[in-house]
C-alpha cells in the first residue's frame, strides 16, 4: 500500500478545474482542487474516477486506523500482564531465598520437611532423641521427689517404685538403641512412627501410675488397689477370672460397688458350669431387688446400691439348709434358708464379671449387664463372721483377702473396653 501511495506521488499532475457560470447560474468564485492522477493516464477518465479511488482511500485508512488501534490495545494487555509478572516474580524471589550451597527447590523441600504430625511426617531425629530425654529426666525427678518424701513407704510402694524404675530404664534401652539404628542408617518413616508411637504409649502410662503414685503418698497403696469400670450396659464389656471355683459346701463372696444405674444395677457377677449357667449368680434386672441364685434357686436381697456411691457388700452361704446372709456396709440386712440345701458349688466353670451367662462362658444380654464400678471381689470357700465382715467394710488392717479368690490385676482378663482405675473408696470411708 506505501509503494502504490509513493508512485503516484511521483506521478502527481496537477489538474486544474475552472468552474464557470453554467446556463445562467453563477457559482461565485472559483476554486482550485488537487487531485493525484498517474501519468499517461487521460485527465478526464481520471476525473471521472476521481469519486470511487477516494472512497476506496477513505475505506482503507478507516481499515488501517482500526488495526492500528487493536494492535495497540493488544501491546497495553501485554504490558499489563509482564508487569503484573514481574510483581509476583520479584515476591517470589524475596520469600524463597536459598541458602548458601542449596537451590531454591532443595530450600523449599527443608521447608516443607519442617513441618512435623504425628504419624504422617517424621520428626528430626535430633528433636526425637532430645524430647525423649528430656521427658525420662522428667520421670527421674519425680521419683527421686517421692523416694525423698516417703521414707516410710510400705514394702508394696516400693515395689511399685522398683517397676517403675526398671520401665524407666528400659525406655533408655530403647532410645539407645534408637540411637545405634540411626547412626547406621537403617531408618524408615514407618518405622520410626510405629517405634515412637510404642515409646509415647509407655511414657504415658508411666506418666499415668507415677501420677497415681504421687496422688497415694500418704494411703501407700499395694498394687492390687484398682478398680474396673464399665461405662455402658453392653453385651460385650466384661471381665473373666482366670481360674476357675473348686467344689465348695460354703462360701462368703465379697465386693464394693458403685452405680448409679436405673432401675437395677445389671449382674456383678455369674459363674457358670457345663450343663448349669446359673450355678451362681448375683443380680439386679428390670424394677426386681437384687437376687443371688443358685443352682437356679433364688433369694431376694436387701440391698439397695445404685445412689452413685460406693457400697460394700458380702453374702455368705452354706449347703446345710441352705442358708444365708446379706451384708451391707458392715451391716446385716437380711438373711434365710432353704437356698439350694445340701447342693455344693460346682468346680472346673467359668466365672464372669460384669455379665450374666446364659451358656457355659458366653450368651450375654445387655439388658442385664452390670453398669458401674467394681472393686475387691473376694471369695472364701467358708462362712465369715460378721466381725470380719467388718473389717471388710472399715477397710480395716485386719481385713482378709479370699483364699478361693483374692483381688489382683494378674487374676483377671478385661474386654471390650473395660478401664482400670486407682480404688479409693476406703479413703471416702475414712
Amino acid at each position: 500500500m506505501k509503494n502504490a501511495t509513493k508512485e503516484a506521488a511521483a506521478k502527481l499532475l496537477i489538474l486544474p478545474l475552472l468552474l464557470v457560470q453554467t446556463r445562467g447560474q453563477d457559482f461565485g468564485q472559483t476554486q482550485f482542487i488537487c487531485t493525484s492522477v498517474p501519468k499517461d493516464v487521460d485527465l478526464c477518465a481520471a476525473t471521472m474516477q476521481n469519486g470511487v479511488a477516494s472512497e476506496d482511500l477513505k475505506s482503507t485508512v478507516m481499515q488501517l486506523r482500526e488495526t492500528v488501534l487493536q494492535q495497540k490495545e493488544t501491546i497495553m494487555n501485554h504490558k499489563e500482564t509482564i508487569r503484573e509478572l514481574t510483581s509476583k516474580l520479584n515476591r517470589c524471589e524475596s520469600q524463597s531465598m536459598p541458602e548458601a550451597g542449596d537451590s531454591r527447590a532443595s530450600g523449599r523441600r527443608k521447608e516443607s520437611g519442617s513441618k512435623n504430625t504425628m504419624g504422617d511426617v517424621s520428626r528430626a531425629p535430633s528433636d526425637t532423641l532430645s524430647q525423649l530425654g528430656q521427658t525420662l529426666q522428667s520421670l527421674k525427678q519425680r521419683l527421686e521427689n517421692l523416694e525423698f518424701s516417703r521414707t516410710n513407704s510400705s514394702v508394696q510402694a516400693n515395689g511399685l517404685k522398683e517397676l517403675l524404675q526398671n520401665k524407666i530404664d528400659e525406655l533408655e534401652r530403647q532410645v539407645l538403641s534408637r540411637v545405634n539404628s540411626l547412626e547406621e542408617g537403617r531408618t524408615s518413616l514407618r518405622n520410626e512412627t510405629e517405634q515412637r508411637g510404642k515409646v509415647e504409649s509407655t511414657l504415658t502410662s508411666l506418666h499415668q501410675r507415677i501420677t497415681d503414685l504421687e496422688k497415694g503418698q500418704k494411703d501407700n497403696r499395694p498394687l492390687d488397689r484398682f478398680q474396673l469400670t464399665f461405662p455402658l450396659r453392653t453385651n460385650y464389656m466384661y471381665a473373666k477370672v482366670k481360674k476357675s471355683l473348686p467344689e465348695m459346701y460354703a462360701f462368703t463372696v465379697c465386693m464394693w460397688l458403685k452405680s448409679n444405674a436405673s432401675p437395677s444395677v445389671g449382674t456383678p457377677f455369674s459363674y457358670a458350669v457345663p450343663g448349669q449357667a446359673n450355678e451362681l449368680v448375683l443380680i439386679g434386672w428390670g424394677n426386681n431387688p437384687m437376687e443371688i441364685l443358685i443352682n437356679d434357686k433364688m433369694a431376694k436381697l436387701p440391698f439397695v446400691i445404685n445412689d452413685g456411691k460406693w457400697h460394700h457388700i458380702c453374702i455368705t452361704w452354706t449347703t446345710r439348709d441352705g442358708v444365708w446372709e446379706a451384708f451391707q456396709d458392715g451391716v446385716i440386712r437380711g438373711n434365710g434358708e432353704n437356698l439350694a440345701p445340701y447342693h455344693p458349688i460346682k468346680p472346673q466353670g467359668v466365672l464372669v464379671l460384669g455379665q450374666e451367662q446364659d451358656t457355659l462362658g458366653g450368651g450375654f444380654d445387655a439388658t442385664q449387664a452390670f453398669v458401674g464400678n467394681m472393686a475387691n471381689f473376694n471369695m472364701w470357700d467358708r462362712k465369715l463372721s460378721s466381725g470380719e465382715i467388718y473389717n471388710l467394710a472399715t477397710c480395716s488392717s485386719k481385713a482378709q483377702t479370699g483364699n478361693v479368690l483374692a483381688w489382683a490385676e494378674t487374676s483377671i482378663d478385661i474386654y471390650g473396653g473395660i478401664s482400670k482405675w486407682t480404688f479409693e473408696p476406703c479413703r471416702q470411708i475414712n
